[in-house]
């Protein structure tokens, strides 16, 4: 079972990810974990914090010449803006008394945080509960995406919508219809929307959208969206119905919301196919090219929590950042009397970040799954074993339904 945790604050002075059970010999690279770093960064409308950081991890442990060796892998991110906080984040008690942030900001963890753990300074929830984080969630990501792409299982994502914008040629639809979406070519739709400042797919689409980021801007307010994010070259198999906790599309649910300030996700034609016919919702079954695969994806490549070898395709809800330059109201909790929420530097849209870092999750669990079906303490006895199951998977199906 891989596992990772991540370790620091926003304005600490670095943060710490440890990435354990993958196998050993398949290659990494500090350049390969660090442009994915950078495209988490990247997008219009983020904010001053992106100016200061350029995000670099630096391997610790777990890689030698180039490829893993099994051990635990740790990674360091430094964040260079701590020289600016050494003193209101220090581990020692600071010589001067430092003032405590007391007015909790309206759609933050900073009342629940306070309120859960006995603080007696908000910032102590603000510096944990940052977006900052998820820094650490992409380098371990990376390395999963990493080992995927050995297996011809490649991650892409794009923006859909921000400020419900939409593009009139609804790409997502378009992924539920293309069931030969395989191999490299998811990539080269993520590469496409890189190309973006807003991470869509049409440039018309792109400029009625960052004229709205502009108008939220100078308004003080902030926007949210909807992103696609996919998986292509799926093999059948990965996950189960055996157990709840077992199946893919839960795993995947719980690892997209956990990504801050996204609060609904749907796999395949998810909410849309509640108002449909069966028949216009099921995808019929085909043996096509030596295969048995579907007509359609509207199930987004997962049938009774177990992967059906077409892409996953997964679409999640980002809400409005929480912080605005024009601020709401509040309680001041030193006096308990009505007052405007105070502004902690943010971005005023995160959509475009926040689909890579999807990537990453989705990443993270199909790998999850994929060690649990296939194992393996080397990527040779991996491969080994995934090479079994997918040249025989056919043979075995005509064996055990031969009249």
């Amino acid at each position: 079972m891989i596992r990772f945790l991540t370790a620091g604050e926003s304005h600490g002075k670095a943060l710490v990810t440890i990435v354990e059970g993958f196998p050993s010999n398949f290659p990494i690279s500090n350049k390969y974990i660090n442009f994915h770093l950078k495209r988490r960064q990247a997008g219009y409308g983020r904010g001053k914090r992106m100016k200061i950081e350029s995000d670099s991890a630096q391997i610790l442990s777990g890689i030698r010449f180039g490829k893993t060796i099994g051990s635990p892998i740790s990674l360091m991110i430094e964040n260079k803006d701590w020289i600016n906080w050494q003193e209101l984040m220090s581990i020692e008690k600071p010589v001067d008394e430092q003032i405590k942030i007391t007015i909790p900001r309206p759609g933050h963890a900073d009342l629940v945080g306070i309120s859960k753990y006995n603080f007696d300074d908000i910032r102590n929830s603000i510096e944990r509960s940052s977006a900052r984080e998820t820094a650490s969630r992409v380098a371990a990501g990376t390395i999963a995406r990493k080992f995927l792409e050995l297996f011809g299982i490649s991650l892409g994502s794009f923006v859909e919508s921000i400020g419900n914008i939409y593009s009139p040629k609804n790409h997502f639809e378009k992924l539920l219809e293309d069931k030969s979406l395989h191999g490299q070519r998811g990539w080269v739709t993520s590469v496409k929307a890189d190309k973006s400042s807003v991470r869509v797919l049409d440039k018309a689409h792109e400029k009625i959208i960052i004229q709205k980021i502009k108008s939220a801007k100078k308004s003080g307010d902030t926007l949210g969206g909807t992103f696609v994010v996919f998986a292509t070259g799926m093999p059948v198999g990965l996950g189960s119905f055996m157990q709840f906790d077992r199946r893919l599309d839960a795993d995947i649910a719980f690892h997209m919301i956990s990504v801050n300030a996204v609060k609904g996700i749907e796999i395949g034609n998810g909410f849309k196919s509640t108002g449909k016919f069966g028949s216009n919702v099921h995808d019929e079954i085909i043996f096509e090219k030596g295969k048995l695969t579907r007509m359609t994806n509207h199930a987004g490549g997962i049938e009774g929590g177990i992967s059906t070898g077409l892409p996953i395709v997964v679409r999640a809800a980002m809400k409005p950042i929480s912080t605005l330059t024009k601020p709401l109201n509040t309680i001041d909790l030193s006096s308990m009397k009505k007052v405007v929420s105070r502004y902690e530097r943010s971005d005023f849209v995160a959509v475009p970040s926040c689909s890579v870092i999807a990537e990453s999750m989705l990443a993270w669990v199909i790998a999850k799954h994929f060690l649990i079906k296939f194992g393996g303490d080397s990527i040779e006895e991996t491969m080994d074993n995934f090479k079994s199951y997918t040249s025989k998977s056919i043979s075995r199906i005509r064996k055990n339904f031969r009249k």
